[in-house]
């Protein structure tokens, strides 16, 4: 076993972690784990996920990838050299074709301004000169009716003249009815060693999970449907923490539960007091 997979091996053991909480955390199988402790790099598909596998196993044991790496890089392959990309140079064209571009798409533009504005003018003519009535425009004389007012009679109230003013009518803007928002609830239904298991309501789950303690990994899955789908994984340093908001179910995992602080809609889990990993299921109806 090399010295680097002495390291991984203990650090996991220090987890209490097994190769198998290990391959579901990092998705890679059970033998290449065991080779990379073993420090059989030749079993591995090439060197390039020889680092890319070390680097996920010390994320997922709590250790800097970065400094493994580099502490140990002597003992790791290297990995490929990327091939040089040769650089094709388009040769500039001349101020003269620039110029003649520039003055065909001059000339399209006001070709098509004149084009529009053609249009425009037939329209005009067919609707609105075409429509005129041949008398319309011009204004007769009104014709005056002088009629003989009878001295003896009195003048009859306007019929139509209201005797008092209405009081206009009042405006009643309906006030708006606010919409509903869902209420929200998170029950516990079953506790078991490693697994805690939750119902929620209220149509999403805003989950924060905060490194409280020391540094705590974590890994954060939506559920739909019954299928797993990863959201994201992470090694929160102390203080530090990350949010999601879901609209399914979901499964929240840490490595260590005393270092992590989980909260589910404003509402703080009890991860527990342990140095163990632990699960949390959360159910959305």
């Amino acid at each position: 076993m090399s010295e680097l997979g002495q390291r991984l091996k203990q650090a996991r053991l220090e987890k209490k972690m097994s190769l198998d909480d290990l391959q579901e955390i990092t998705k890679i199988r059970t033998r290449y784990l065991e080779a990379i402790e073993e420090g059989n790099y030749k079993v591995l598909p090439g060197s390039f996920y020889v680092r890319a596998f070390i680097k996920s196993y010390a994320e997922a044991v709590g250790l800097d990838p970065n400094e493994v790496l580099n502490m140990y890089q002597g003992t790791i392959p290297a990995a490929p050299p990327e091939p040089a990309v040769e650089t094709i140079r388009t040769p500039r064209r001349s101020s003269s074709a620039r110029n003649t571009d520039r003055l065909s798409r001059w000339a399209s533009t006001v070709m098509v301004i004149s084009f529009v504005v053609l249009i425009g003018a037939i329209v005009y003519y067919f609707v609105v000169v075409n429509n005129k009535g041949p008398n319309e425009g011009s204004i007769s004389d009104p014709v005056r009716v002088t009629d003989k007012a009878d001295p003896n009679a009195t003048a009859a109230p306007n019929a139509g003249t209201p005797t008092a003013s209405a009081s206009p009518t009042p405006t009643v803007t309906p006030t708006p009815t606010p919409t509903p928002t869902p209420a929200t609830s998170l029950t516990l239904v079953s506790s078991e060693k490693s697994l805690d298991t939750y119902t929620a309501t209220g149509g999403k789950l805003d989950i924060v999970v905060t490194a409280s303690g020391a540094q705590c990994w974590y890994r954060v899955d939506s559920i739909v449907n019954g299928a797993k789908k990863m959201e994201k994984q992470d090694t929160l340093k102390q203080g530090a923490n990350a949010t999601f908001s879901l609209t399914s179910s979901a499964q929240i995992r840490v490595g260590s539960a005393m270092a992590a602080k989980i909260t589910v809609n404003g509402q703080e889990l009890t991860v527990g007091d342990t140095s163990n990993p632990k699960n949390i299921k959360i159910n959305l109806q």
